[in-house]
């Protein structure tokens, strides 16, 4: 039985392989009815939440181009193609890789306040504490309220 040239090997032939990584690839813009995004939570099915820089979140769908193919993770920052009848819903288009996200927060695409390649989203700051408010301002007001004879 003769092979009849179905390919050059399975999935383990390209495992491993680091084709692009090391060439310079043109740095790619957002065009009308696209937008940047950080992926915020990975939903599963092909499927990410994101979160865009215009203040939306969306549901982002990652085209079968980049499935299995460009690798996802948390922080990663995306360009993402809006859908017209549908605003809650988008499709991924590239992912950029640390470098080329630094160039756009240089260049004024991102803001500056963007985390890239960091579990957190950009909106949050790490300086803001967060404030807990109690019932009560101190133990001695809430001693008056409950006495246990009274009970």
């Amino acid at each position: 039985m003769v092979n009849k040239g179905k390919g050059k090997g399975g999935k383990n032939r390209r495992r491993g392989k680091h084709e692009n990584y090391s060439q310079k690839r043109e740095l790619l813009l957002r065009e009308e009815d696209q937008e940047y995004a950080q992926i915020t939570k990975m939903l599963g099915n092909g499927r990410v939440e994101a979160s865009c820089f215009d203040g939306e979140k969306r549901i982002a769908h990652i085209r079968g181009k980049l499935r299995k193919k460009v690798w996802m993770q948390l922080g990663d920052i995306i360009l993402v193609a809006l859908r017209e009848f549908q605003d809650h819903q988008c499709d991924v288009v590239h992912k950029y890789n640390s470098d080329e996200a630094r160039t756009l927060v240089s260049m004024g695409e991102l803001p500056e306040g963007a985390k890239i390649n960091q579990t957190g989203t950009f909106d949050m700051d790490e300086d803001e504490d967060a404030n807990f408010e109690f019932g009560a301002e101190s133990a001695d007001e809430e001693e008056a309220e409950l006495d246990i004879d009274d009970i």
